[in-house]
């Protein structure tokens, strides 16, 4: 293997530690949420609010839309110095959280680290990686963020004993997990990529506007319509699960907390073997449309079996085998890997910031409105809300698919947005090459 290579997996492991933490403290929440509710008598509103402010909405909303103007303006590590210290700041205030309003901020402050550190995440992996490898490294990340359900949720069974105090424990193991993805972190080189953007501005003068070059561009705002469409529709129920699927099971199905958190990390073990072994491997070999749409169907055909024929065990292990591979080869790699994909360096993370707010903001509206949903309409209803959800994220991606498979970024950019926008001056590429043996 070959140093670039070597290093491209090593920033990627790195990277990826992120996404564990998104998906961590997202389950964290999830698998505690009936205890915390009976701990601090919790009303469905107050409880929606907690998924609503958390790193599954917009708490992961807000930090976004910052998090990917500065990693545009200041670069990709600024965003590794800083954001893990902030994650941890979050998981001390829910681990001693004494009354709701401190819970809420500590559910807060987690998810507006998680959502200004997703954009930079996604954004140095595809920056660091081959035209051959993007899909794989971008599916490594995506491995990361399914195995923080499963080893949370496991934990959670473990500790389940211990009632609220192993909820407590759990977020003191993620402190712990995003100290040291913070003390590797902080370490990576910047990315390349931006640096020669920023080389080129320099001598050019030019200094872009990340929204309004983005908005100004009817290229963009297509690009980023369609990755919204994609995204959006699908996370309003995979965030909905996230977040309450263990309070469905208890309340809707009749599980003890023990069974609900032990079928979701099963659901997501499933997930992590078909990220890894599914889009890691064949992302950057299969049809690209193909792909998206049997993972997509999938999904709603995960969710048709468990809102017609109920919750029982057959139905349960159907609705988890299914949907737990189509979140592994489904919507969210694809959007990680075409929202890096479609869009030029000089506001590649900010337009993730913009599409993420967008997404995570919508998520916690649905957040608010789920939880009533589900105590007065019932389960069935609910499930067809989110049937229709996944329907309409299956149609945008199938007919829209972008066709980037082996192209560079460069390639893909000049496709897109012409020569101009990715040509470089023969000081940029001299201060890249430079800089390339500096590393090596």
């Amino acid at each position: 293997m070959s140093d670039s290579k070597k290093g491209s997996l090593k920033s990627t492991f790195t990277v990826s530690l992120t996404n564990f933490l998104d998906s961590g403290c997202i389950v964290a929440g999830a698998s505690g949420l009936t205890l915390w509710t009976s701990e601090l008598g919790l009303s469905s509103f107050q409880v929606g609010l907690l998924g609503a402010l958390s790193a599954n909405a917009f708490g992961a909303a807000i930090g976004a839309l910052f998090g990917g103007h500065l990693s545009d303006k200041y670069g990709r590590k600024i965003i590794y110095t800083y954001d893990m210290l902030v994650y941890m700041l979050g998981a001390l205030i829910v681990m001693f959280s004494m009354n709701f309003p401190m819970l809420l901020l500590g559910f807060t402050v987690t998810g507006v680290a998680v959502g200004a550190g997703v954009p930079a995440s996604w954004t140095y992996i595809s920056e660091t990686s081959g035209s051959n490898d993007r899909a794989k490294n971008i599916g490594i990340s995506q491995f990361a963020w399914s195995m923080g359900p499963a080893i949370i949720f496991i934990l959670g069974v473990v500790l389940s004993p211990l009632g609220l105090l192993g909820n407590r424990i759990l977020f003191g193991i993620l402190f712990v997990i995003a100290f040291i993805a913070w003390s590797l972190q902080r370490k990576l080189h910047e990315s390349e990529e931006w640096e020669e953007q920023k080389a080129k501005e320099k001598l050019t003068g030019e200094k872009p506007h990340p929204y309004k070059d983005l908005f100004s561009s009817k290229v963009s705002v297509k690009s980023l319509l369609f990755l919204v469409g994609v995204y959006m529709f699908w996370n309003l129920v995979a965030g909905a699960m996230g977040f309450f699927m263990p309070y469905v099971y208890e309340t809707a199905g009749g599980l003890t907390n023990m069974q609900a958190n032990l079928l979701q990390a099963i659901l997501w073990i499933f997930t992590a073997l078909a990220t890894y072994f599914g889009f890691a491997k064949y992302g950057d070999k299969a049809n690209h449309r193909i792909f998206y749409f049997v993972g997509a169907a999938m999904g709603a055909a995960s969710w048709i079996i468990l809102t017609f024929t109920g919750m029982g065990w057959s139905s349960l292990w159907f609705f988890v085998i299914l949907w737990g591979v189509s979140a592994g080869i489904g919507a969210q790699a694809w959007y990680a890997l075409w929202a890096t994909e479609l869009f030029p360096t000089k506001y590649r993370a900010g337009s993730q910031g913009v599409m993420f707010f967008l997404v995570r903001a919508s998520a916690g509206v649905w957040s608010i409105i789920f939880p009533t949903i589900l105590s007065t309409m019932g389960f069935k209803t609910a499930g067809m809300f989110m049937i229709g959800l996944l329907l309409v994220s299956l149609v945008i991606g199938t007919i829209w698919t972008p066709q980037t498979r082996g192209k560079s970024l460069d390639e893909i950019t000049e496709e897109r947005y012409g020569k101009e926008s990715v040509e470089k001056t023969t000081t940029t590429s001299s201060m890249s090459s430079s800089t390339q043996e500096k590393r090596v």
